[in-house]
C-alpha cells in the first residue's frame, strides 16, 4: 500500500479502506469469519477501518472492537453517529445530548478508549451546525476522538460547517465520506472541490455502485446473491445504470482488468479521494478487490470511462444515497393550493 495522508490531518492512511457494514447480520452473520476478514485486511496494508453504531444496531463495532485486540494503536479506527438506535426520539440526531452518549455507546463496543475519525453519518436539518461542532470539538479536546467528519455533506453544508468553526473558534470537520462511483459522479461538481479547498480527506463508499460494478447484475439477468434476496434494490434493475455497465463491461475487458477493478481504479484516480472503502461479505470478495490494488488507469481508458458516464453526472441514483428534506418532502417543492392560486 502506498499511504495517503487523510487531508491535512498529517494521518497516513491506506488508498482501500474496510467498511464494516456487513459485518453482523446485515451481511455476515458468522462473528469469526469477520474477524479473519479484519485480519486479512490488516495483513495486505489496510490500516483504516469505518464502521458504524447502526449497522447490526452495535454488531459491527462489536465485531471489529474484538478484531482490533492486540492490534488497536495500528489501525486508523472510524466509526459514525447520527441514525436511530432505537425508537426512542432522542436516540439518533446529530445533538450533544446524543453524541456525548452514542460516542459513549460506541467506545464501549469497540473496546477502545478513543476513535481517531468520529463522523456524523448524515445531516441532522433538525440541528445547529453550531451546536454538533461544539460537542464534537469538546469531545476531541477530551480525547475521545482525535478528529471528526460528516458523511453524504453537501458542498453548501461543507462551507457552512467552516464558516461557523472558524467565527466560533470551534475544530474544523475534518474529512467527508461521499457516495462516489463511476456510475455516482455528482461529487466531481462541489463536494470533491470544496472538501479539497478546506483541506478534508475523503472516504468513499459504495465505489462498486451499489454491487453493479461488480458485473453479476446484467440486463435481463438479476444474479441471486445476497443484496437481491435480502433487500430490493431499486438501482440493480435501473435501466440507466443497466446501460453504462454493458459500457463498461468490455471496456474493462479491453484493458485487461476485472470490471470491479476498472470500478476501484476509476475512484483512486481523482486526486480529491484519499481511500475508497470497500464493504466485503467474505474472504474471496476481499481478496478479489485486494488483488487490483496495484491498478492504475491510464489516461485513454479514464477518458472512454467519461464518455461512457460524462464527469460531475449521476446515472440514475443509488437507493442508499442520502437524499435531502427538500427533495424527499413535497410540502417543501411545492407551495400550499391557496398560495399557488393566489399567485
Amino acid at each position: 500500500m502506498r499511504y495517503r495522508v487523510l487531508g491535512r490531518t498529517g494521518i497516513r492512511v491506506s488508498p482501500y479502506a474496510l467498511g464494516a457494514m456487513m459485518f453482523g447480520a446485515l451481511g455476515n452473520p458468522d462473528h469469526d469469519d469477520c474477524v479473519r476478514i479484519v485480519h486479512r485486511a490488516l495483513d495486505a496494508g489496510i490500516n483504516l477501518i469505518d464502521t458504524s453504531d447502526v449497522y447490526g444496531h452495535g454488531e459491527s463495532e462489536e465485531i471489529v472492537g474484538r478484531a482490533l485486540k492486540g492490534r488497536r494503536d495500528d489501525v486508523v479506527l472510524a466509526t459514525k453517529a447520527r441514525r436511530p438506535m432505537s425508537d426512542e426520539p432522542n436516540h439518533q440526531g446529530a445533538s450533544r445530548r446524543w453524541l456525548v452518549r452514542a460516542l459513549e455507546d460506541s467506545l464501549r463496543r469497540l473496546d477502545t478508549d478513543h476513535v481517531d475519525i468520529y463522523q456524523i453519518h448524515r445531516p441532522d436539518p433538525d440541528t445547529d451546525i453550531e451546536e454538533t461542532l461544539g460537542a464534537l470539538t469538546d469531545l476531541q479536546r477530551a480525547g475521545k476522538i482525535r478528529t471528526f467528519g460528516t458523511s453524504c455533506m453537501p458542498a453548501s453544508d461543507l462551507v457552512r460547517a467552516h464558516w461557523v468553526a472558524e467565527r466560533r473558534g470551534l475544530a474544523r470537520p475534518r474529512t467527508e465520506q461521499p457516495v462516489y462511483s463511476i456510475l455516482d459522479r455528482g461529487i466531481e461538481r462541489e463536494v470533491l472541490p470544496v472538501a479539497r479547498e478546506f483541506g478534508m480527506g475523503t472516504l468513499v463508499w459504495s465505489p462498486l455502485g451499489g454491487g453493479l460494478l461488480t458485473g453479476r447484475y446484467r440486463k435481463g439477468r438479476q444474479a441471486a446473491t445476497h443484496r437481491t434476496s435480502t433487500y430490493d434494490f431499486a438501482h440493480l434493475k435501473d435501466e440507466r445504470r443497466l446501460d453504462a455497465v454493458e459500457q463498461l463491461i468490455p471496456l474493462a475487458e479491453e484493458a485487461g482488468l476485472p470490471l470491479t477493478h476498472l470500478a476501484l481504479g476509476f475512484v483512486l484516480a481523482h486526486p480529491g479521494v484519499t481511500s475508497a472503502l470497500l464493504g466485503p461479505r467474505s474472504m474471496a470478495q476481499l481478496d478479489d478487490l485486494l488483488a487490483g490494488a496495484e491498478v492504475t488507469l491510464p489516461d485513454d481508458v479514464l477518458d472512454r470511462i467519461d464518455a461512457i458516464v460524462p464527469p460531475g453526472t449521476d446515472t440514475g441514483t443509488l437507493d442508499v444515497a442520502h437524499q435531502p428534506p427538500a427533495v424527499l418532502q413535497r410540502e417543501l417543492r411545492r407551495r400550499p393550493p391557496l398560495e399557488r392560486a393566489a399567485a
